[in-house]
């Protein structure tokens, strides 16, 4: 149950510390007092959208804490091992901090979120209406979890096979039209006989080729002096014999000549390392022209199938290539989707069945205890049906529900959407929700003016109501109505408070004489008026 609850900077609540007891409890106070701003802040702690524009003061986050205290603490035991949290005795605190830039954390004793608690809203009563959550009440009471559980995978498992056969008996419908083309369009492509990265070896060469073609007209150019029929070389050798013939006669000529013989060979061996260069750097001229083509091939392609790579080709040719496979095997692999297909859903169909029948032996109890349960709540000749018809396979099963009701004798059944009043739909929603409530693993169940739109005897019967479901389950109930508030094992008043500043909201416990004060505020208008406070008086008796 819920042991405790703490608001603090929550739109008119500046600090909220209020603790509950067992039993029922009940929270009165006037209209836009602050009670739907608490239900707010509740609800967005076990999981509705956050919103910073709640955040009274931007300062300072905004916090909404709950202790729960657990009756049976084991029962969580394996709750808290899968999640790996710190279990802390018989009590969980739930923590949702909300700061002023919109970020929002939650927490579970310091770690995760888990739900231990229902909340009825006022607008839950028009759920009544809705298929979906007729049909959540029927599995919830035919306690259909571990199946519902087991069904859900074997119904995904079969929606996935059945959209891989049809995606593949469409994509054999369209390859079959397409598939001269397809062939054509393989043909070329395997024609190229493509290698992955072949495309950037042969850039990077035809890179390097290319600047090699000048590297080699440099060579060439320093080769020329000293290469050919008339050269340097050969005319400093030349040279070199005159100046040995001049010696004969002029002293000088000797000197000369030896110091030319030496500049020679050192220049004959400069031209040596040239020629060895010019040897390294000796360049295939087909290969440019080789590489150029090859690469003109794969280009034209590229821009033909709008892709940017050859390995994006290669991968192209590959999906053909399974294309033309699946086409020409296509019959086959088709029949062998389809009976996993069919697998599957017999598998998802037996699931769905064994479903079904524990919701048909639970409907007929169900609306002879919703009879029951709701004859004092005013509806004496309340008539109910639940209608299970079969309905193709989808992700509730096989199961079409709707909930019948006639309020009058002779009255036509009809779905409770189009043949029950307001308070109507609020008695029977109570009645629900205390028939579910003896099934639900839930500490606490609130619930916020679920008696709106009923008065008198009715109003008396539905606190009773309230009251006996909370000798099973804590149960709070936000209420404007004397007769259910007179119920109630503990009393909350909800209220604003001005000060210098702002306007708050706050509440606090009620004693004994304030609970009869209160009951006369809301028979009268007046907390002073004695007839009024008799009569609150003889709520309590």
């Amino acid at each position: 149950m819920i042991r405790s609850l703490h608001i603090s900077n929550y739109a008119l609540i500046s600090r909220i510390d209020i603790d509950f007891t067992d039993g029922l409890n009940i929270i009165t106070g006037e209209t836009g007092a602050g009670k739907s701003i608490m239900l707010g802040a509740l609800n967005m702690l076990f999981g509705a959208r956050a919103d910073a524009k709640v955040i009274t003061d931007t300062t300072k986050k905004s916090v909404i804490e709950v202790e729960f205290a657990l009756e049976d603490p084991a029962a969580f035991d394996d709750f808290f091992a899968e999640n790996d949290l710190d279990a802390d005795g018989d009590r969980v605190i739930m923590r949702r901090e909300l700061s002023p830039n919109g970020r929002s954390r939650a927490f579970i004793n310091d770690s995760l979120d888990i739900r231990l608690v229902d909340i009825h809203s006022q607008h839950q009563n028009l759920l009544l209406a809705d298929a979906d959550y007729q049909l959540r009440i029927i599995d919830s009471l035919a306690d259909n979890g571990d199946l519902l559980a087991d069904y859900a995978v074997a119904f995904s498992d079969y929606q996935c096979l059945l959209k891989k056969y049809s995606e593949t008996r469409d994509m054999l419908l369209r390859g079959r039209d397409e598939s001269d083309f397809i062939t054509y369009q393989l043909e070329e492509l395997n024609g190229l006989n493509l290698v992955e990265g072949e495309e950037a070896e042969l850039e990077a060469e035809r890179d390097r080729l290319a600047a090699m073609a000048g590297i080699k007209a440099y060579i060439t150019e320093a080769l020329a002096p000293v290469q050919g029929e008339e050269n340097a070389l050969d005319a400093l050798e030349n040279s070199v014999d005159a100046l040995r013939e001049l010696s004969e006669n002029i002293s000088e000529a000797e000197v000369l000549s030896s110091r030319l013989d030496a500049a020679l060979i050192e220049i004959r061996d400069i031209a040596s390392a040239i020629e060895n260069l010019d040897l390294d750097y000796n360049v295939d001229p087909g290969r440019l022209d080789e590489i150029e083509s090859r690469l003109g091939k794969i280009y034209s392609l590229e821009t033909k199938h709008h892709v940017d790579s050859a390995d994006a080709l290669i991968s192209l040719r590959d999906k053909l290539s399974h294309r033309i496979e699946m086409i020409d095997n296509g019959d086959e692999l088709l029949a062998s989707y389809e009976a996993d297909a069919r697998e599957a859903k017999k598998k998802a169909v037996m699931i769905a069945r064994r479903i079904s029948e524990r919701r048909k032996q639970c409907a007929a109890d169900f609306a002879r205890e919703l009879r029951e349960v709701a004859e004092p709540l005013g509806m004496r000749n309340l008539r109910c049906e639940i209608a299970l018809s079969t309905s193709r396979l989808n992700r509730f099963g096989i199961d079409q529900v709707e909930f019948l009701f006639a309020f009058n004798k002779n009255q036509q059944m009809l779905p409770v959407g189009l043949t029950a009043s307001g308070g109507e739909i609020s008695r029977l929603m109570l009645a629900v929700k205390s028939i579910v409530g003896k099934k639900m693993n839930l500490p606490s169940i609130i619930f916020d003016e679920i008696d709106t739109g009923v008065s008198g005897e009715v109003a008396s019967k539905m606190g009773e109501l309230m009251q006996s479901l909370s000798e099973r389950i804590q149960v709070i109930t936000i209420t404007h109505l004397p007769q259910v508030a007179a119920k109630g094992k503990s009393h909350y008043k909800v209220y604003k408070q001005d000060d210098e500043l702002a306007t708050n909201t706050h509440i606090r416990r009620l004693t004994s004489e304030e609970r009869v004060e209160e009951l006369a505020l809301m028979l009268s208008g007046s907390a002073d008026n004695q007839a009024a406070l008799a009569a609150a008086r003889s709520l309590f008796d």
